[in-house]
């Protein structure tokens, strides 16, 4: 059953989802479109991150009746107790909790360790004592480490280059021992950067697109790390949602205990991000249109160049990202469509 119908597979049953770090990019996303599609939401988040922004946000966008639907957590998966209190009577886990960035990782890697992994077999734990139905989670394009083939597929990879990376490794280790042992139906996503509104643009951890988004549209000039020429495979958050729903939802044999690509199969330069970013940002601050980055050293961490192949998604589970990286930048620089 790789092809099937989502919208109606949402809107013929109701079921409950627990999403966790659900204040997050991601997450508030999720949030949003489940609460949309009817269904029955528990959001679980600790705040480190995410912010009450983002599900004040969803929830209003998701219209009339959804904050009925959904319920919140404050809480933090590094505590069992909490864990197994968010799965109660839960249906799917779409795990998005998680100390991301790979800097943040090599500053403190046992803060990465702390929430990457103790937290992670917690949510694991608790969803196997609940007896959920499938078991969802954030997984990165990092556990590729130095892997220079392209495009990417999961049953290649190479040395992991950093600690988040090495968390996220585990956690698809551990995911596939507790379908193994436990029963427990697990999948796994490994997303390529992806981007869109509700991303912070502030501190020192900050994703490329909303940075630059905001010292743009404040006419200050971006930092772009190396000469330009890395690149990435884009994807827009919609298309993630996307990806994790029908994960949770798609039948079949080899659906579970695995772990899938989650991007558009595509790969965009630093400086052609750049540009499509100012391009944008211009059409209501020309004054920046002229404005040129300014270059500094590659990142320690992080890979030179990535692009996913997305067959294995489009088989399993009949992923089909909706939005290209330019249609995607559109709805980022102007999320009143969104």
């Amino acid at each position: 059953m790789a092809s099937f119908d989502l919208a109606a597979a949402l809107a013929n049953h109701s079921h409950r989802w627990l999403v966790t770090g659900a204040a997050g990019f991601i997450g508030s996303h999720l949030v949003e479109q489940l609460l949309k599609a009817g269904q029955r939401v528990v959001g679980l988040d600790n705040f480190i991150t995410g912010k009450q922004a983002n599900l004040d946000d969803a929830v209003a966008k998701a219209g009339q009746g959804a904050a009925s639907k959904f319920t919140f957590i404050k809480g933090d998966i590094t505590s069992l107790e909490t864990c197994h209190q968010a799965c109660a009577g839960i249906d799917f886990v779409l795990h998005q909790a998680a100390l991301g960035s790979v800097p943040r990782s090599l500053a403190d890697p046992l803060a990465s360790h702390r929430n990457n992994v103790d937290g992670f077999i917690n949510m694991l734990v608790a969803a196997r004592d609940a007896k959920v139905k499938r078991f969802v989670y954030a997984s990165s394009s990092s556990v590729y480490g130095d892997e220079p083939t392209l495009p990417k597929i999961e049953a290649r990879a190479g040395r992991l280059l950093s600690p988040y990376a090495a968390t996220k490794h585990v956690n698809e280790i551990y995911a596939s021992v507790f379908q193994k042992s436990y029963g427990l139906e697990t999948v796994g996503l490994r997303y390529f950067n992806v981007f869109g509104p509700r991303q912070d643009p502030n501190g020192p951890y900050a994703a490329v697109i909303p940075k630059w988004m905001a010292l743009l549209f404040a006419g200050q000039p971006c930092e772009l790390n190396g000469d330009g020429t890395t690149s990435r495979d884009f994807c827009f958050v919609l298309n993630a949602v996307q990806a994790n729903l029908r994960g949770a939802l798609a039948q079949g044999a080899d659906v579970s205990d695995t772990v899938y690509n989650v991007a558009v199969g595509d790969k965009t330069s630093l400086t052609q991000l750049y540009g499509f970013i100012r391009d944008r940002v211009a059409k209501t601050r020309p004054e920046v249109r002229d404005l040129a980055p300014r270059h500094l050293p590659f990142r320690p961490g992080d890979i030179k160049d990535s692009q996913a192949d997305i067959s294995r998604a489009r088989d399993r589970l009949g992923y089909a990202p909706t939005h290209t990286v330019a249609q995607g930048l559109e709805l980022t620089v102007f999320p009143g469509a969104v």
